[in-house]
């Protein structure tokens, strides 16, 4: 069953032995490539990926942070059904087939041959994976705007791979029959799947799923891995994770036949012992790992303090009367934000209060109980900003959103500076008119019409300024709404002192 190579004339007795082994060894795992399951599931594996991960991925923005992590969370779940079920069938071979006694009398241990036939499983699968990274990763350099390849999540994702293999192989082994490359399939895809819902908080061991990618709550958003580098350490407990099920799940294999002879087992077992062992502390990393304020995931023991430093970049500058400045990353956001807020830095360019130049700074992020992340950096004043939580092309953001969000947020917070003079100096209670100077100033959405003029009692709701329908507040919003901004930016140049000062009354704007 096994070929065997010829011995150089006087070589050593051991020598001779350990080049037929390398030898027959090779042969044997060619022989497996060529009749295995797993390179007939090839286009099977490719085309799940393509139809589930590659559209998902690929419609995201051209950003290496979204794109990357976003494929260690889909990645390793597409390949789940067509490798599990290779893995199990190839495994259950000689017991389907019955010839498990026929080949004990081979010249290679059964665990010898198991490896060569699960290696060449896995060989096939990761075939699969990697052309799936190369695929996403091609396609990002030549629409990334700024930034290099993420390699760590296309580490984690081709490093469960041979962990995916190795449970089915053994399960097939285990328990040979038509009905568990199914049954392995089924388990193996719903256990991959939910094991990622049961994190809870940062300080969870369910971190350790390879399709964890950040945060439990974050994941991958535009922000991280941005302005900060990508921290590493998660994706080396889960690598840790990957290769110790591996080891051990082979190790277990070796032990559980006695065909394979009392050295060879206890070789297994050792290889078992510190596949568990490698797994075990991967387990209690995780568990130590705790959200970082950029929206990683730190674990002490294996965290280099040198990633906590900025990255260094130019930043990407519109073109407007005031500089709209943004990470370069999110330069192909730029357009629709000058169209979002154009107008207002049109109306408010020059005037006392209006900032010089308005940049983009980095999210800060703080775990609440459980799975609850909340965001501290809201917009620390008119000179800086922080985009939406979501940008256009992630799952339920449009354009349009992402400009109403922008205005309601960035442009609101501008025109509020700039009409009531700053936070330090605003008045405890804004006036009729100034409430509708700010109204006007942004879009319909961002301005809370009460039905009454009693709701008027309340100038402001959820930092939204509140007019009451019908009042002369409301009538003088929409008139002043209809104006140019360049006629806004007029009259507010010469009227701004007075209409600080509460001097102004509804009536008496244009």
């Amino acid at each position: 069953m096994t070929a065997t190579a010829p011995a150089a004339p006087g070589a050593p007795p051991v020598a001779r032995w350990a080049r037929a082994a390398v030898l027959g060894s090779g042969r044997l795992l060619r022989l497996e490539l060529r009749h295995n399951a797993m390179s007939w599931l090839l286009p099977v594996a490719l085309a799940l990926f393509w139809y589930n991960g590659y559209h998902e991925i690929m419609a995201l923005p051209p950003m290496w942070s979204l794109r990357a992590m976003t494929l260690q969370n889909r990645l390793l779940l597409d390949l789940t059904i067509p490798v599990s079920a290779a893995a199990a069938w190839m495994g259950s071979r000689e017991g389907r087939r019955n010839i498990a006694d026929l080949v004990a009398g081979t010249a290679r241990p059964r665990w010898a041959r198991q490896l060569a036939t699960w290696a060449a499983t896995t060989a096939w699968a990761e075939v699969a994976c990697l052309a799936c990274v190369a695929v996403v990763y091609v396609m990002t350099a030549r629409q990334a705007s700024w930034g290099g390849p993420l390699w760590w999540p296309a580490v984690v994702s081709a490093a469960g791979v041979p962990a995916l293999t190795a449970i089915g192989f053994a399960a097939g082994a285990w328990f040979p029959g038509r009905f568990v490359t199914p049954l392995v399939t089924i388990v193996a895809f719903f256990g991959l799947g939910f094991g990622t819902q049961a994190a809870s908080g940062d300080h969870s061991y369910w971190q350790i799923s390879p399709l964890t990618a950040g945060a439990f709550d974050i994941g991958a958003a535009p922000g991280v891995a941005t302005f900060y580098h990508y921290l590493p350490d998660l994706s080396v407990a889960q690598v840790m994770f990957a290769a110790g099920i591996t080891l051990a799940v082979l190790g277990a294999l070796g032990v559980s036949s006695a065909l394979n002879g009392p050295r060879l087992r206890w070789l297994a077992a050792v290889i078992a012992a510190a596949g568990l062992a490698a797994a075990g502390t991967a387990v209690a990393l995780a568990g130590t790992g705790r959200l970082d304020p950029h929206g990683m995931i730190v674990i002490p023991a294996l965290h280099d303090a040198a990633s906590d430093q900025p990255v260094r970049y130019t930043p990407a500058c519109s073109r407007t009367p005031i500089p709209l400045c943004v990470h370069p990353a999110f330069a192909v956001f730029l357009p629709a934000m000058t169209t979002a807020i154009g107008p207002e830095l049109t109306e408010i360019a020059g005037l006392p209060g209006a900032p010089a130049r308005i940049s983009q700074v980095a999210e800060v992020y703080q775990q609440e109980p459980q799975n609850g992340i909340i965001s501290l950096a809201g917009v620390p004043g008119g000179s800086a900003f922080i985009l939406p939580d979501q940008v256009p092309g992630e799952p339920g953001a449009t354009s349009a959103q992402f400009a109403g969000d922008l205005e309601d947020t960035l442009g609101l917070q501008l025109i509020r500076d700039v009409i009531l003079g700053g936070n330090a100096s605003a008045p405890a209670r804004p006036s009729q008119a100034q409430l509708a100077v700010i109204a006007a100033s942004v879009r319909p959405g961002s301005v809370w019409l009460g039905p009454s003029a009693a709701d008027a009692n309340a100038p402001e709701l959820s930092g939204r300024p509140l007019l009451a329908l019908r009042s002369p507040a409301a009538r003088a919003a929409h008139r002043f709404a209809a104006l140019p901004p360049a006629a806004k930016h007029a009259w507010l140049a010469q009227h701004l002192a007075a209409l600080r000062a509460g001097r102004i009354t509804p009536a008496q704007l244009p």
